[in-house]
Protein backbone atom coordinates (compact mmCIF):
# COMPACT_ATOMS: atom_id res chain seq x y z
CA UNK A 1 0.00 0.00 0.00
CA UNK A 2 1.56 3.35 -0.93
CA UNK A 3 2.49 5.78 1.79
CA UNK A 4 0.09 8.38 0.46
CA UNK A 5 -2.96 6.16 0.74
CA UNK A 6 -5.87 7.59 2.67
CA UNK A 7 -6.45 6.67 6.27
CA UNK A 8 -8.07 3.32 6.85
CA UNK A 9 -9.94 4.56 9.91
CA UNK A 10 -11.65 7.81 10.72
CA UNK A 11 -10.81 10.07 13.62
CA UNK A 12 -12.98 9.26 16.66
CA UNK A 13 -16.18 11.30 16.65
CA UNK A 14 -16.16 11.51 20.46
CA UNK A 15 -14.07 10.11 23.32
CA UNK A 16 -15.34 6.80 24.70
CA UNK A 17 -17.28 7.08 27.95
CA UNK A 18 -14.54 5.39 29.94
CA UNK A 19 -11.70 7.41 28.38
CA UNK A 20 -10.47 8.81 31.71
CA UNK A 21 -10.23 5.30 33.17
CA UNK A 22 -8.32 4.18 30.08
CA UNK A 23 -6.04 7.21 30.30
CA UNK A 24 -5.30 6.30 33.91
CA UNK A 25 -3.73 3.04 32.75
CA UNK A 26 -1.85 4.74 29.89
CA UNK A 27 -0.48 7.42 32.22
CA UNK A 28 0.53 4.79 34.79
CA UNK A 29 2.65 3.06 32.15
CA UNK A 30 4.14 6.40 31.07
CA UNK A 31 5.00 7.22 34.66
CA UNK A 32 6.88 3.92 34.96
CA UNK A 33 9.20 4.69 32.06
CA UNK A 34 9.74 8.33 33.12
CA UNK A 35 10.42 7.59 36.77
CA UNK A 36 12.78 4.75 36.00
CA UNK A 37 15.72 6.75 34.68
CA UNK A 38 15.59 9.31 37.51
CA UNK A 39 15.27 6.62 40.20
CA UNK A 40 18.13 4.58 38.75
CA UNK A 41 20.43 7.61 38.53
CA UNK A 42 19.97 8.22 42.26
CA UNK A 43 20.62 4.58 43.09
CA UNK A 44 23.76 4.18 40.94
CA UNK A 45 26.38 4.96 43.65
CA UNK A 46 24.94 2.12 45.74
CA UNK A 47 24.80 -0.17 42.70
CA UNK A 48 28.48 0.46 41.92
CA UNK A 49 29.44 -0.19 45.54
CA UNK A 50 27.92 -3.69 45.29
CA UNK A 51 28.51 -4.70 41.67
CA UNK A 52 31.69 -2.76 40.85
CA UNK A 53 32.28 -1.75 37.24
CA UNK A 54 32.66 1.98 37.88
CA UNK A 55 34.32 2.42 34.48
CA UNK A 56 31.09 1.23 32.79
CA UNK A 57 28.60 3.20 34.87
CA UNK A 58 27.81 5.72 32.12
CA UNK A 59 26.56 2.87 29.91
CA UNK A 60 23.72 2.17 32.33
CA UNK A 61 22.23 5.49 31.23
CA UNK A 62 23.67 5.67 27.69
CA UNK A 63 22.44 2.20 26.70
CA UNK A 64 18.94 2.98 27.99
CA UNK A 65 18.74 6.33 26.18
CA UNK A 66 20.19 4.93 22.97
CA UNK A 67 17.91 1.90 22.72
CA UNK A 68 14.82 3.91 23.71
CA UNK A 69 15.51 6.38 20.90
CA UNK A 70 16.18 3.62 18.34
CA UNK A 71 13.10 1.55 19.15
CA UNK A 72 10.59 4.41 19.52
CA UNK A 73 9.81 4.80 15.77
CA UNK A 74 9.73 1.01 15.29
CA UNK A 75 7.10 0.60 18.01
CA UNK A 76 5.13 3.51 16.56
CA UNK A 77 4.99 1.88 13.15
CA UNK A 78 4.07 -1.50 14.63
CA UNK A 79 1.11 0.16 16.32
CA UNK A 80 -0.04 1.51 12.95
CA UNK A 81 0.36 -1.90 11.31
CA UNK A 82 -0.83 -4.55 13.77
CA UNK A 83 -2.94 -2.64 16.30
CA UNK A 84 -2.20 -0.12 19.02
CA UNK A 85 -3.61 -2.07 21.96
CA UNK A 86 -1.62 -5.25 21.40
CA UNK A 87 1.54 -3.26 20.66
CA UNK A 88 1.21 -1.13 23.78
CA UNK A 89 0.52 -4.09 26.05
CA UNK A 90 3.53 -5.91 24.58
CA UNK A 91 5.79 -2.93 25.27
CA UNK A 92 4.65 -2.83 28.90
CA UNK A 93 5.30 -6.57 29.25
CA UNK A 94 8.83 -6.16 27.82
CA UNK A 95 9.50 -3.29 30.25
CA UNK A 96 8.33 -5.40 33.19
CA UNK A 97 10.54 -8.32 32.12
CA UNK A 98 13.54 -6.02 31.74
CA UNK A 99 12.91 -4.51 35.18
CA UNK A 100 12.81 -7.96 36.80
CA UNK A 101 16.08 -8.93 35.12
CA UNK A 102 17.75 -5.64 36.14
CA UNK A 103 16.78 -6.25 39.75
CA UNK A 104 18.36 -9.70 39.59
CA UNK A 105 21.60 -8.55 37.89
CA UNK A 106 24.81 -9.93 39.42
CA UNK A 107 27.32 -7.76 37.56
CA UNK A 108 27.52 -4.38 35.86
CA UNK A 109 27.67 -6.05 32.44
CA UNK A 110 24.45 -7.94 33.19
CA UNK A 111 22.78 -4.76 34.41
CA UNK A 112 23.66 -2.92 31.19
CA UNK A 113 22.39 -5.81 29.06
CA UNK A 114 19.12 -6.00 30.99
CA UNK A 115 18.72 -2.21 30.78
CA UNK A 116 18.70 -2.68 27.01
CA UNK A 117 15.69 -4.99 27.33
CA UNK A 118 14.01 -2.51 29.63
CA UNK A 119 14.68 0.32 27.17
CA UNK A 120 13.08 -1.63 24.32
CA UNK A 121 9.85 -1.66 26.31
CA UNK A 122 10.23 2.01 27.28
CA UNK A 123 10.44 2.97 23.60
CA UNK A 124 7.06 1.36 22.99
CA UNK A 125 5.46 2.92 26.07
CA UNK A 126 6.49 6.41 24.99
CA UNK A 127 5.47 5.96 21.37
CA UNK A 128 2.17 4.25 22.14
CA UNK A 129 0.82 6.63 24.78
CA UNK A 130 0.37 9.61 22.47
CA UNK A 131 -0.82 7.43 19.60
CA UNK A 132 -3.55 6.01 21.85
CA UNK A 133 -4.65 9.51 22.80
CA UNK A 134 -4.90 10.32 19.09
CA UNK A 135 -6.89 7.15 18.41
CA UNK A 136 -9.32 7.64 21.30
CA UNK A 137 -9.90 11.39 21.37
CA UNK A 138 -10.86 13.72 18.47
CA UNK A 139 -8.51 16.68 17.79
CA UNK A 140 -10.74 19.33 19.40
CA UNK A 141 -11.02 17.34 22.64
CA UNK A 142 -7.35 16.42 23.11
CA UNK A 143 -6.51 19.58 25.01
CA UNK A 144 -8.68 18.44 27.92
CA UNK A 145 -6.25 15.62 28.63
CA UNK A 146 -3.03 17.64 28.48
CA UNK A 147 -3.08 18.13 32.24
CA UNK A 148 -2.83 14.39 32.80
CA UNK A 149 0.29 13.99 30.67
CA UNK A 150 1.81 17.15 32.14
CA UNK A 151 1.20 15.78 35.65
CA UNK A 152 2.98 12.53 34.74
CA UNK A 153 5.99 14.44 33.41
CA UNK A 154 6.10 16.67 36.49
CA UNK A 155 5.87 13.71 38.88
CA UNK A 156 8.51 11.83 36.89
CA UNK A 157 10.95 14.76 36.95
CA UNK A 158 10.47 15.84 40.57
CA UNK A 159 9.47 12.53 42.15
CA UNK A 160 12.20 10.43 40.53
CA UNK A 161 15.15 11.70 42.59
CA UNK A 162 13.06 11.78 45.78
CA UNK A 163 11.76 8.26 45.23
CA UNK A 164 15.19 6.98 44.28
CA UNK A 165 16.75 8.45 47.40
CA UNK A 166 14.03 6.94 49.59
CA UNK A 167 14.40 3.46 48.08
CA UNK A 168 18.19 3.54 48.25
CA UNK A 169 18.16 4.78 51.84
CA UNK A 170 15.52 2.41 53.23
CA UNK A 171 15.62 -0.68 50.96
CA UNK A 172 17.99 -2.62 48.74
CA UNK A 173 18.90 -0.85 45.46
CA UNK A 174 17.27 -3.73 43.55
CA UNK A 175 13.89 -2.36 44.58
CA UNK A 176 14.54 0.58 42.27
CA UNK A 177 13.74 -1.99 39.56
CA UNK A 178 11.45 -4.41 41.40
CA UNK A 179 8.99 -1.61 42.23
CA UNK A 180 8.16 -1.52 38.52
CA UNK A 181 6.70 -5.03 38.63
CA UNK A 182 3.48 -4.49 40.65
CA UNK A 183 2.82 -1.10 39.03
CA UNK A 184 3.50 -2.45 35.55
CA UNK A 185 1.33 -5.51 36.08
CA UNK A 186 -1.49 -3.30 37.33
CA UNK A 187 -1.24 -1.13 34.18
CA UNK A 188 -1.10 -4.25 31.99
CA UNK A 189 -4.20 -5.86 33.50
CA UNK A 190 -6.11 -2.58 33.66
CA UNK A 191 -5.50 -1.71 30.01
CA UNK A 192 -6.20 -5.26 28.89
CA UNK A 193 -9.62 -4.88 30.48
CA UNK A 194 -10.50 -1.23 29.74
CA UNK A 195 -8.69 -0.31 26.52
CA UNK A 196 -10.60 -0.55 23.25
CA UNK A 197 -9.34 1.28 20.16
CA UNK A 198 -10.58 1.51 16.54
CA UNK A 199 -9.33 -1.23 14.22
CA UNK A 200 -6.26 -0.15 12.27
CA UNK A 201 -4.76 -3.43 11.07
CA UNK A 202 -2.87 -3.48 7.78
CA UNK A 203 -0.62 -5.95 6.03
CA UNK A 204 2.63 -6.23 7.99
CA UNK A 205 5.52 -5.18 5.75
CA UNK A 206 8.69 -4.37 7.67
CA UNK A 207 10.77 -1.50 6.32
CA UNK A 208 14.14 -3.11 6.98
CA UNK A 209 16.22 -0.52 5.05
CA UNK A 210 14.48 2.25 7.00
CA UNK A 211 15.00 0.48 10.32
CA UNK A 212 18.70 -0.12 9.58
CA UNK A 213 19.55 3.39 8.37
CA UNK A 214 17.59 5.17 11.10
CA UNK A 215 19.21 2.95 13.75
CA UNK A 216 22.68 3.82 12.43
CA UNK A 217 21.86 7.54 12.36
CA UNK A 218 20.33 7.64 15.85
CA UNK A 219 23.08 5.48 17.38
CA UNK A 220 25.80 7.68 15.91
CA UNK A 221 24.07 10.88 17.01
CA UNK A 222 23.32 9.73 20.58
CA UNK A 223 26.82 8.28 21.07
CA UNK A 224 28.41 11.47 19.76
CA UNK A 225 26.18 13.50 22.08
CA UNK A 226 27.06 11.27 25.06
CA UNK A 227 30.83 11.13 24.46
CA UNK A 228 31.67 14.57 23.05
CA UNK A 229 33.52 16.75 25.51
CA UNK A 230 33.81 13.96 28.09
CA UNK A 231 35.17 10.69 26.70
CA UNK A 232 36.51 12.30 23.50
CA UNK A 233 37.21 15.87 22.43
CA UNK A 234 34.59 17.55 20.21
CA UNK A 235 37.11 17.70 17.33
CA UNK A 236 38.42 14.15 17.74
CA UNK A 237 38.17 11.72 14.84
CA UNK A 238 35.79 9.57 16.88
CA UNK A 239 33.22 12.37 17.31
CA UNK A 240 33.66 13.71 13.79
CA UNK A 241 33.30 10.18 12.42
CA UNK A 242 30.11 9.62 14.43
CA UNK A 243 28.75 12.94 13.16
CA UNK A 244 29.45 11.95 9.57
CA UNK A 245 27.81 8.56 10.14
CA UNK A 246 24.72 10.27 11.58
CA UNK A 247 24.37 12.57 8.55
CA UNK A 248 24.98 9.76 6.04
CA UNK A 249 22.52 7.49 7.84
CA UNK A 250 19.87 10.22 7.77
CA UNK A 251 20.33 10.80 4.04
CA UNK A 252 20.06 7.07 3.31
CA UNK A 253 17.03 6.83 5.59
CA UNK A 254 15.15 9.54 3.68
CA UNK A 255 15.96 7.83 0.39
CA UNK A 256 14.82 4.47 1.76
CA UNK A 257 11.53 5.90 3.07
CA UNK A 258 10.66 7.37 -0.31
CA UNK A 259 10.86 3.88 -1.85
CA UNK A 260 9.25 1.85 0.96
CA UNK A 261 5.75 0.41 0.58
CA UNK A 262 5.16 0.83 4.34
CA UNK A 263 7.77 3.39 5.46
CA UNK A 264 8.88 3.37 9.08
CA UNK A 265 8.37 7.14 9.24
CA UNK A 266 6.38 8.29 6.19
CA UNK A 267 7.93 11.44 4.76
CA UNK A 268 4.39 12.70 4.21
CA UNK A 269 4.14 13.46 7.94
CA UNK A 270 6.94 16.01 7.46
CA UNK A 271 5.96 17.28 4.02
CA UNK A 272 2.16 16.99 4.16
CA UNK A 273 1.67 20.00 6.44
CA UNK A 274 4.28 22.47 7.58
CA UNK A 275 2.97 22.45 11.15
CA UNK A 276 4.52 19.02 11.74
CA UNK A 277 8.21 19.94 11.24
CA UNK A 278 7.60 23.22 13.08
CA UNK A 279 6.20 21.27 16.04
CA UNK A 280 9.26 18.98 15.94
CA UNK A 281 11.54 22.04 16.19
CA UNK A 282 9.64 23.20 19.27
CA UNK A 283 9.81 19.73 20.85
CA UNK A 284 13.55 19.55 20.19
CA UNK A 285 14.00 22.78 22.17
CA UNK A 286 11.69 21.50 24.92
CA UNK A 287 13.81 18.36 25.22
CA UNK A 288 16.97 20.44 25.61
CA UNK A 289 15.38 22.60 28.32
CA UNK A 290 13.75 19.76 30.27
CA UNK A 291 16.90 17.69 30.53
CA UNK A 292 19.21 20.67 31.10
CA UNK A 293 17.10 22.22 33.84
CA UNK A 294 16.42 18.84 35.43
CA UNK A 295 20.12 18.03 35.69
CA UNK A 296 21.84 21.32 36.45
CA UNK A 297 19.35 23.30 38.53
CA UNK A 298 19.50 20.76 41.40
CA UNK A 299 23.30 20.71 41.10
CA UNK A 300 23.44 24.52 41.39
CA UNK A 301 21.04 24.48 44.32
CA UNK A 302 23.12 21.86 46.15
CA UNK A 303 26.63 23.10 45.38
CA UNK A 304 26.05 26.87 45.50
CA UNK A 305 22.86 27.48 47.49
CA UNK A 306 23.47 24.76 50.09
CA UNK A 307 20.33 22.67 49.53
CA UNK A 308 20.33 18.98 50.47
CA UNK A 309 19.78 16.33 47.81
CA UNK A 310 16.20 15.83 48.99
CA UNK A 311 15.46 19.54 49.23
CA UNK A 312 16.89 20.21 45.77
CA UNK A 313 14.23 17.88 44.40
CA UNK A 314 11.53 19.79 46.26
CA UNK A 315 13.01 23.07 45.05
CA UNK A 316 12.16 21.99 41.49
CA UNK A 317 8.47 22.45 42.33
CA UNK A 318 8.41 26.15 41.26
CA UNK A 319 9.19 24.94 37.75
CA UNK A 320 7.04 21.82 37.64
CA UNK A 321 3.82 23.06 39.29
CA UNK A 322 3.31 25.78 36.63
CA UNK A 323 3.74 23.09 33.94
CA UNK A 324 0.73 21.24 35.32
CA UNK A 325 -1.45 24.33 35.88
CA UNK A 326 -0.65 26.14 32.63
CA UNK A 327 -0.92 23.06 30.38
CA UNK A 328 -4.31 22.23 31.89
CA UNK A 329 -5.61 25.77 31.33
CA UNK A 330 -4.21 25.93 27.80
CA UNK A 331 -5.76 22.57 26.97
CA UNK A 332 -9.20 23.61 28.17
CA UNK A 333 -9.03 26.89 26.23
CA UNK A 334 -7.97 25.05 23.08
CA UNK A 335 -10.82 22.55 23.45
CA UNK A 336 -13.43 25.26 24.00
CA UNK A 337 -12.26 27.70 21.31
CA UNK A 338 -10.34 25.58 18.81
CA UNK A 339 -7.51 28.15 18.90
CA UNK A 340 -3.99 27.16 19.81
CA UNK A 341 -1.24 29.11 18.00
CA UNK A 342 -0.84 31.64 20.80
CA UNK A 343 0.23 28.95 23.27
CA UNK A 344 3.46 27.72 21.61
CA UNK A 345 4.34 31.36 20.85
CA UNK A 346 3.89 32.35 24.50
CA UNK A 347 5.57 29.13 25.64
CA UNK A 348 8.76 29.61 23.65
CA UNK A 349 8.92 33.30 24.67
CA UNK A 350 8.56 32.44 28.38
CA UNK A 351 11.15 29.67 28.00
CA UNK A 352 13.68 31.98 26.37
CA UNK A 353 13.10 34.72 28.96
CA UNK A 354 13.26 32.34 31.93
CA UNK A 355 16.44 30.68 30.71
CA UNK A 356 18.02 34.06 30.04
CA UNK A 357 17.30 35.12 33.62
CA UNK A 358 18.64 31.81 34.99
CA UNK A 359 21.85 32.60 33.08
CA UNK A 360 22.33 35.67 35.30
CA UNK A 361 22.56 33.64 38.52
CA UNK A 362 25.74 33.73 40.56
CA UNK A 363 26.93 32.64 44.01
CA UNK A 364 24.90 35.42 45.66
CA UNK A 365 21.58 34.60 43.99
CA UNK A 366 18.94 33.65 46.57
CA UNK A 367 16.69 30.61 46.35
CA UNK A 368 13.67 32.93 46.10
CA UNK A 369 15.05 34.65 43.00
CA UNK A 370 15.98 31.31 41.45
CA UNK A 371 12.44 30.05 42.12
CA UNK A 372 10.95 33.11 40.41
CA UNK A 373 13.03 32.45 37.29
CA UNK A 374 12.03 28.77 37.38
CA UNK A 375 8.34 29.74 37.41
CA UNK A 376 8.86 31.47 34.03
CA UNK A 377 10.49 28.34 32.62
CA UNK A 378 7.65 26.21 33.99
CA UNK A 379 5.04 28.47 32.39
CA UNK A 380 6.89 28.19 29.09
CA UNK A 381 7.03 24.40 29.27
CA UNK A 382 3.33 24.29 30.18
CA UNK A 383 2.35 26.32 27.15
CA UNK A 384 4.71 24.65 24.66
CA UNK A 385 5.34 21.02 25.61
CA UNK A 386 1.96 19.32 25.24
CA UNK A 387 0.59 21.84 22.74
CA UNK A 388 3.40 21.12 20.29
CA UNK A 389 2.53 17.43 20.44
CA UNK A 390 -1.16 18.19 19.81
CA UNK A 391 -0.28 20.38 16.82
CA UNK A 392 1.88 17.58 15.39
CA UNK A 393 -0.89 14.99 15.81
CA UNK A 394 -3.43 17.31 14.23
CA UNK A 395 -1.23 17.53 11.13
CA UNK A 396 -1.45 13.84 10.18
CA UNK A 397 -4.13 11.28 9.43
CA UNK A 398 -5.07 8.54 11.86
CA UNK A 399 -3.31 6.06 9.57
CA UNK A 400 0.07 7.53 10.50
CA UNK A 401 -0.71 8.48 14.11
CA UNK A 402 1.77 5.95 15.51
CA UNK A 403 4.61 7.19 13.32
CA UNK A 404 3.80 10.79 14.18
CA UNK A 405 3.59 10.08 17.92
CA UNK A 406 6.88 8.19 17.88
CA UNK A 407 8.47 11.20 16.14
CA UNK A 408 7.22 13.40 18.98
CA UNK A 409 9.03 11.25 21.55
CA UNK A 410 12.06 10.80 19.31
CA UNK A 411 12.66 14.53 18.85
CA UNK A 412 12.16 15.21 22.56
CA UNK A 413 14.64 12.45 23.43
CA UNK A 414 17.20 13.61 20.88
CA UNK A 415 16.86 17.18 22.16
CA UNK A 416 17.59 15.94 25.67
CA UNK A 417 20.60 13.88 24.56
CA UNK A 418 22.11 16.73 22.57
CA UNK A 419 21.41 19.19 25.39
CA UNK A 420 23.04 17.00 28.02
CA UNK A 421 26.14 16.61 25.82
CA UNK A 422 26.56 20.31 25.10
CA UNK A 423 25.77 21.35 28.67
CA UNK A 424 28.11 18.73 30.10
CA UNK A 425 30.97 20.02 27.97
CA UNK A 426 30.31 23.63 29.04
CA UNK A 427 30.12 22.66 32.71
CA UNK A 428 33.27 20.53 32.60
CA UNK A 429 35.20 23.35 30.94
CA UNK A 430 34.07 25.83 33.60
CA UNK A 431 35.20 23.52 36.42
CA UNK A 432 38.62 22.69 34.97
CA UNK A 433 41.22 23.37 37.63
CA UNK A 434 38.61 24.16 40.31
CA UNK A 435 39.04 22.36 43.62
CA UNK A 436 35.89 21.59 45.66
CA UNK A 437 37.91 22.37 48.76
CA UNK A 438 38.77 25.84 47.45
CA UNK A 439 35.55 27.36 48.76
CA UNK A 440 34.54 30.55 46.99
CA UNK A 441 36.60 29.78 43.87
CA UNK A 442 34.79 26.47 43.39
CA UNK A 443 31.37 28.06 43.97
CA UNK A 444 32.24 30.69 41.38
CA UNK A 445 33.25 27.99 38.89
CA UNK A 446 29.95 26.14 39.40
CA UNK A 447 28.04 29.42 39.01
CA UNK A 448 29.93 30.23 35.79
CA UNK A 449 29.28 26.79 34.33
CA UNK A 450 25.58 26.98 35.19
CA UNK A 451 25.34 30.47 33.70
CA UNK A 452 26.91 29.27 30.43
CA UNK A 453 24.49 26.34 30.30
CA UNK A 454 21.35 28.44 30.62
CA UNK A 455 22.62 31.14 28.28
CA UNK A 456 23.23 28.47 25.66
CA UNK A 457 19.77 27.00 26.32
CA UNK A 458 18.18 30.42 25.83
CA UNK A 459 20.02 30.84 22.51
CA UNK A 460 18.88 27.36 21.40
CA UNK A 461 15.28 28.26 22.26
CA UNK A 462 15.27 31.34 20.04
CA UNK A 463 14.70 29.34 16.80
CA UNK A 464 11.74 27.65 18.52
CA UNK A 465 10.12 31.09 18.92
CA UNK A 466 10.44 31.59 15.16
CA UNK A 467 9.02 28.12 14.51
CA UNK A 468 6.01 28.87 16.74
CA UNK A 469 5.34 32.12 14.87
CA UNK A 470 5.14 30.22 11.57
CA UNK A 471 2.59 27.66 12.82
CA UNK A 472 -0.62 27.79 10.79
CA UNK A 473 -3.67 27.80 13.02
CA UNK A 474 -5.99 25.39 11.22
CA UNK A 475 -9.24 25.20 13.25
CA UNK A 476 -9.46 21.95 15.19
CA UNK A 477 -12.41 19.79 14.19
CA UNK A 478 -14.57 17.91 16.63
CA UNK A 479 -14.84 14.99 14.19
CA UNK A 480 -13.29 13.83 10.96
CA UNK A 481 -9.66 13.50 9.86
CA UNK A 482 -7.15 16.27 10.57
CA UNK A 483 -5.65 18.38 7.79
CA UNK A 484 -3.12 16.58 5.60
CA UNK A 485 -1.99 19.33 3.25
CA UNK A 486 -0.60 22.84 3.58
CA UNK A 487 -3.02 24.61 1.27
CA UNK A 488 -3.81 28.18 0.31
CA UNK A 489 -7.04 27.86 2.29
CA UNK A 490 -5.01 27.00 5.41
CA UNK A 491 -2.85 30.08 4.96
CA UNK A 492 -5.92 32.23 4.48
CA UNK A 493 -7.43 30.84 7.68
CA UNK A 494 -4.21 31.51 9.55
CA UNK A 495 -4.14 35.17 8.55
CA UNK A 496 -7.86 35.79 9.01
Amino acid sequence: MPASAPATALEPSAPPKNVRWVMLGVMLAMLLSMLDNMVVSTAMPTVVAELGGLEHISWVVTAYTLVTAVTTPIWGKLGDLVGRKSTYLTSIAVFIAGSALCGAAQSMDQLIAFRVIQAIGAGGIGAGAFALIGALVPPRERGKYQGMTAAVMAIGTVGGPLFGGFITGHFDWRWAFYINLPIGLLALVWLGWKLHVPAQRRKVVFDWPGIATLTVSICALVLAASWAGTTYAWTSWQILGLGAAAVLGLVLFVLAEKRAAEPLVPMTVFTGHRNFPLAMAILLAVGVVTFGAGLYLPLFQQAVQGASATNSGLLMLPMMVPVLIVSTIAGKVMSSTGRYKIFPVLGTLFLTAGLGLLATMDADTSRLVTSAYMVLVGIGLGFAMQMAGTIAQNSVTLRDMGAASSSINLFRTLGGSLGVAVFGSLFTRALQGANPAAGDAYLQAVSTGTSHIFLTAAILCAPAVVAALFVIEVPLKKTGPPPAADTDADRAAATA
